[in-house]
């Protein structure tokens, strides 16, 4: 796509940068919205880069969107709304206001857009870390996870914390809402195949659906949020003890509890399929479901194999990504 080009004279001497990656939840979606435990992993391979530069007149170039967004767009635009709240939050957080710094920022992020794998975390959190940058403040991790989890609000209505939590830190993380996320060790490394359906998630769409469904079920929607709840738990041990078969088995029941809860969709379930039949050690859909992307967990001897059933069942896109002891290794895309 062409990148976006601006006048010169609009650009000042101070420049700040920053990047995020983006995120695969591999137990407890949906889940931990309700108090259940969720594993998240960052997948920093796929990141969003932000770059900001003092500027006449605030201004945002958008190079993935293809867009500039004037501040005056706000108010007509849900993208545009959803970016200038975020630089808002940031520069608030730096003790910097929009009218007070004016600030040019320019965009270009690697992690699909609507596909469950944390496009807009991301792109908040680049831009957090951009203007921290760029105004000489420090900001942890921990406080970076909060600015971005107000920008979470205003995308997803009743966000769960997972998401800046896990970008924010670049680790993977133990999350139960309310209390202190934890950091994991991965004693073997977890490699992933991630296939993107090209259907836009309907990450507001599915969670609103799913309090519609507690609402006018309750026992039945709380008894999935359980037992997605106990997989999480039992991932967990198997992940501190090496136990990879173990751990495909559970991304096959979370999925079928996804699909119990109403949140997946043929593209997804095709997917899942295409990449178990191909030999994938689990497969599950990622993110809130309704499109977007699954992920698969291979051996690293099937990871070409799944990666070509993907593609020859309907995948647009397919990503490769390892997570260690550290956090996650990214490789190319498959």
């Amino acid at each position: 796509m062409a990148r976006l080009v601006y006048d010169a004279s609009e650009i000042g001497g101070a420049m700040g940068t920053g990047s995020a990656c983006g995120k695969a939840i591999l137990w407890g979606k949906h889940a931990v919205v309700y108090g259940g435990p969720a594993i998240a992993v960052p997948l920093t391979d796929l990141r969003a880069h932000a770059t900001v530069l003092d500027s006449r007149e605030p201004v945002i170039e958008a190079s993935d969107l293809n867009r500039v967004l004037r501040y005056e767009s706000r108010a007509r635009d849900s993208d545009s709304r959803a970016l200038w709240h975020m630089l808002a939050l940031a520069l608030g957080a730096c003790g910097g206001s929009l009218q007070s710094s004016p600030l040019r920022v320019v965009l270009q992020s690697d992690v699909p857009v609507a596909r469950g794998l944390g496009s807009g975390t991301a792109v908040a959190t680049a831009i957090t870390r951009a203007v921290a940058d760029h105004m000489r403040v420090t900001l942890d991790a921990d406080a970076i996870s909060e600015i971005v989890f107000e920008s979470e609000v205003l995308l997803h209505g009743t966000p769960s914390g997972i998401d800046n939590t896990v970008v924010a830190w670049e680790r993977p993380v133990w999350f139960v809402k309310g209390a202190l996320p934890e950091a994991l060790s991965v004693e073997t490394p977890l490699h992933l195949v991630v296939g993107d359906t090209g259907v836009v998630s309907g990450t507001r769409e599915a969670v609103a659906g799913v309090r519609a469904a507690r609402e006018r079920d309750r026992v039945r929607v709380d008894g999935i949020v359980g037992d997605i709840g106990e997989l999480a738990g039992v991932a967990r041990g198997a992940i501190l003890n090496a136990g990879l078969a173990k751990l495909g088995v559970l991304m096959n029941r979370n999925h079928r509890l996804l699909q119990e809860m109403g949140v997946s969709c043929p593209e997804l379930d095709r997917l899942v399929i295409a990449a178990r039949e191909a030999g994938a050690l689990g497969a599950k859909l990622s993110g809130g479901g309704l499109g977007g992307c699954m992920v698969a967990l291979v051996t690293p001897g099937r990871r070409q194999e799944v990666a070509s059933a993907l593609r020859a069942n309907g995948a647009s896109q397919v990503y490769c990504s390892s997570v260690s002891v550290g956090g996650c290794k990214g490789g190319s895309a498959c």
